[in-house]
């Protein structure tokens, strides 16, 4: 049985983005709440997004924005339902923040920051009566036992702390010197919770370059593009957009919005059969390309007819000859189909330490519509914790938010109940 309303201990554990909405409105219903993070300071993940540009959420249409979730959205729609966008910006505009729409449709604070925000939040939760417990880093419990008391590790040694309520927001495997590094997935496994494995996404992805294009191009970013993926499950996608080719092999935008796909293609099917193709002309077609291609060339390389004829940069040449080995040059056909769709073929992701995030997490089978895990009552989980993946454009915050917030008041109707 819970402890009297008075003398009720709440705990947040994780700071970021979902834990600390969570912590309000916990605070919101009157309830005292502690909040716990390994971090000597909060959010650091948060304020880190935020440095080139804080994309908070999405304008799009709502119901396409509810796809963005792929195979998670039935099981988030219902959470963004009590926390879309409109609303999200409105719950900004009451820290005294005000945001705009870019031309992408992304959301931003008016000052492109996240301190302004935080800070204001911060002060906002002190003084609802949330306590921060910086420093703390929460390593299981007694006798692997939630009853037996939750530990955790602090500069003073370590210590043991009764809860009657609890949310975990510890967030998923990336950039583990933030916080975020996945320990959490061991105590809970032991307690029978079903975990999906945490893998990259939004991450680059490696190709075995030739020294000449490392050496010549790492850093050289490829821009009004487009590609196009079919998926493990036959369905194709196209976006356009830029991305960078790296010395390891290829990160930016618009490989990140390719990830997931890209990435299952490898766990699917190997690095030999995971591929994209590459359009670096999307605004002509083969047809146009190939007229062209047949104008008279007057003694030019095939290098300067790229780029004289089509604006191609000497990037296109050198990639042409490294993923597409036996094309043709001088047939205008074979060139203007290899442009249209070079392919690329990824071998691997790059670590998810170095991803913007990661999916996995626990599965939502294993906790009831308010976040409680059925193997654990009092127990509630919010943000990356959980199964679900997003591309970048602050569909990733808007949902750590939403259910952080779900998470809250499933922890205040769970005490009343």
């Amino acid at each position: 049985m819970a402890s009297p309303a008075s003398a009720q201990r709440i705990a947040v554990i994780g700071a970021g983005p979902a834990g600390l909405m969570a912590a309000e409105h916990i605070a919101n219903a009157g309830l005292a709440v502690d909040v716990f993070d390994a971090m000597p300071s909060v959010a650091r993940k948060f304020l880190l997004a935020g440095i080139g540009g804080m994309n908070i959420t999405h304008a799009e249409d709502y119901d396409t924005l509810v796809t963005r979730y792929g195979g998670a959205q039935s099981q988030l729609k219902p959470i963004l339902d009590d926390l879309p966008p409109l609303e999200l910006r409105a719950w900004i505009h009451a820290l005294g923040v005000d945001t705009f729409v870019g031309t992408s449709q992304r959301v931003f604070p008016t000052d492109m920051k996240a301190a302004p925000l935080l800070r204001a939040w911060l002060h906002r939760l002190r003084s609802s009566g949330v306590t921060f417990h910086p420093r703390h880093r929460w390593t299981g419990w007694n006798n692997n036992t939630p009853q037996d008391g939750w530990v955790f590790a602090t500069p003073d040694g370590e210590v043991t702390h009764q809860f009657d309520a609890v949310v975990l927001a510890l967030g998923g495997a990336s950039w583990a010197k933030l916080g975020s590094d996945g320990r959490w997935c061991e105590p809970l496994a032991q307690m029978q919770v079903d975990i999906a494995p945490l893998k990259p996404t939004n991450c680059g992805f490696e190709i075995p370059w030739s020294d000449f294009i490392r050496e010549r191009f790492a850093g050289t970013p490829l821009k009004n593009i487009a590609v196009s993926i079919t998926d493990k499950n036959g369905n194709t996608e196209y976006k356009k957009g830029e991305f960078v080719l790296s010395e390891y092999g290829i990160e930016g935008s618009l490989i990140y919005a390719i990830s997931a796909p890209l990435r299952d293609l490898i766990d699917t099917n190997g690095e030999k059969t995971a591929e994209f193709f590459l359009d670096w002309l999307p605004n002509m077609t083969v047809e146009q390309i190939i007229k062209k291609l047949d104008q008279p060339r007057k003694g030019m390389s095939f290098s300067n007819v790229l780029r004289k004829k089509l604006n191609l940069p000497a990037l296109t040449n050198a990639l042409l000859k490294e993923c597409c080995p036996t094309l043709n040059n001088n047939n205008s056909t074979d060139v203007a189909n290899a442009i249209k769709a070079m392919p690329m073929r990824p071998q691997q992701t790059r670590p998810i330490d170095e991803a913007i995030s990661s999916a996995g997490g626990v599965c939502f089978d294993s906790t009831n519509s308010n976040l409680m895990l059925t193997q654990l009552p009092g127990v509630f989980v919010a943000g990356e914790m959980l199964d679900w993946e997003a591309p970048t454009g602050g569909y990733l915050l808007t949902a750590c938010f939403a259910t952080g917030k779900r998470a809250g008041l499933g922890v205040v109707q769970w005490l009343q109940e």
